[in-house]
């Protein structure tokens, strides 16, 4: 595949990814007390979506920083296995809440009632997707492969998500904005990414146009 193929693969991952998180984040938010196992399992299955498409954007942004400059291939390589091991740490989380929605006898609220996912969405997935972020955004300002604001924007979404990993330290309910599941450590994230990685999956798609085929 030649460089403007692998952009437009790249751009079409990111816009995919996102689409699905998109979707799948207001899902959250329909119920406030335990939501029916149709909303959960729909919204665990969209997010694995995402994940699958996300796997496929780390791959071909590898790709993409290694054509641009051979001496940056370990920055592509960073991104693609942070990116891989976020996907990884997520892909465990939505297992366990949708074996545990699965098996039980009567709705429950998986974000609260799996104990072992606080941290894996929470600081775990935290500190993953910050150096997915800043490896992306290192790449991106190396090699000139796309406008500065994608990269600059890589590092202020890294930060904000290493704010956030204190939050083991501020207990375990959803409702609090600042805790190891609250909303702001999970679904703000996840909100947030989603919009950046739309954004950058267009600009890497728009650049494909503007590059001879080779």
């Amino acid at each position: 595949m030649n460089e403007t193929g692998v952009r437009r693969l790249t751009g079409l991952a990111g816009i995919a990814t996102a689409a699905a998180l998109i979707v799948e984040v207001p899902l959250y938010f329909l119920y406030s007390g335990p939501p029916p196992d149709s909303n959960v399992l729909a919204r665990l299955l969209i997010g694995i979506l995402a994940l699958a498409f996300l796997i496929v954007f780390a791959t071909a942004f590898r790709e993409l920083v290694k054509r641009a400059d051979p001496a940056c291939e370990w920055v592509g390589t960073t991104a693609f296995a942070a990116g891989l091991v976020y996907a990884t740490i997520t892909l465990v989380s939505h297992g366990l809440e949708a074996g545990a929605v699965i098996a039980a006898d009567h709705p429950i609220d998986p974000t609260v009632t799996v104990e072992g996912t606080y941290i894996l969405y929470g600081s775990i997935g935290r500190v993953m997707l910050a150096l997915f972020l800043t490896a992306v955004g290192h790449g991106i300002s190396r090699t000139n492969l796309l406008p500065r604001w994608t990269g600059r924007s890589a590092f202020v979404l890294a930060g904000v998500n290493l704010a956030f990993v204190p939050s083991l330290f501020f207990g375990n309910t959803p409702a609090h904005f600042y805790a190891a599941n609250g909303w702001g450590t999970t679904a703000l994230m996840g909100a947030v990414l989603s919009y950046w990685m739309l954004a950058l999956g267009i600009s890497i798609h728009r650049s494909a146009a503007r590059r001879p085929s080779r």
